[in-house]
């Protein structure tokens, strides 16, 4: 059976996600600069109350996925955290200024992060030359990709997330992610041979605020999973790619 991880953003949305039917979750802060590292209540918290495997993103900043000395060492301490609160794994990407994996800084996470999982996120999509880096991943002990196929979304990347996959050989797991939906989950997974898909099946979401200040422009609407798609996807996996 096929695994289902979406990517929440809140308590709320993991909540939700792990009730409707979610196989793991990647847990983040700050979808608009494509996810950071959540804060120690909320990784607290999920950790008391959700079952199924749980991976932080453990990411400083957003923009690039470039880091200082120091923001290394924030990213080392968020990792020890998270093993320390029991995560089964957590999502890192780092890449050095040429486009190239950052392989002295991932081995040193996937080695102080043991027995826990290491997954390399999108910062994969960035990288210069995604075959070298694929090899270069593999060799750093990581246990899977998540990618797009190096385009913003992973069904118009498909060429390259099969080929990814064919050349891994079962020795990492390549898994889809970015625009994976109900309507094009079964196509994406049957073309590519993946085994694992990754969406975050977002929705925007009134808040519960009933006064609004006129003279405030911005949105304060909250981003949350729409468990109504996650169902769909769900149900597509265990009718199409069982």
């Amino acid at each position: 059976m096929a695994l289902l991880e979406i990517a929440v953003f809140n308590i709320q949305s993991a909540l939700m996600a792990a009730a409707a039917g979610a196989d793991r979750l990647e847990l983040c802060d700050s979808p608009a600069d494509g996810g950071t590292t959540a804060s120690y209540g909320t990784l607290k918290l999920i950790r008391e109350k959700i079952n199924i495997p749980v991976f932080p993103i453990i990411r400083p900043h957003g923009g690039d996925f470039c880091y200082t000395d120091e923001e290394y060492s924030v990213i080392k301490k968020d990792l020890l955290l998270c093993k320390e609160l029991g995560f089964e794994g957590a999502v890192v990407g780092i890449l050095k200024k040429d486009g190239s994996i950052n392989m002295a800084q991932t081995k040193a996470l996937v080695e102080m992060a043991y027995p826990m999982e290491i997954t390399f996120h999108r910062a994969f999509d960035r990288a210069r030359a995604p075959l070298e880096a694929l090899e270069d991943i593999i060799c750093c002990g990581c246990s899977r990709i998540l990618t797009s196929g190096q385009v913003p979304n992973a069904f118009d990347g498909k060429e390259l997330i099969k080929t990814l996959i064919t050349q891994a050989a079962d020795r990492i797991i390549i898994m889809p992610g970015s625009g994976v939906r109900s309507n094009n989950i079964q196509a994406l997974a049957a073309f590519t041979g993946a085994t694992e898909l990754h969406s975050s099946a977002r929705k925007s979401s009134k808040g519960s605020m009933e006064f609004i200040q006129g003279g405030m422009k911005e949105s304060i609407e909250n981003i949350v999973v729409d468990e109504h798609e996650i169902q769909l996807m769900k149900k597509e996996i265990e009718t199409n790619l069982g």
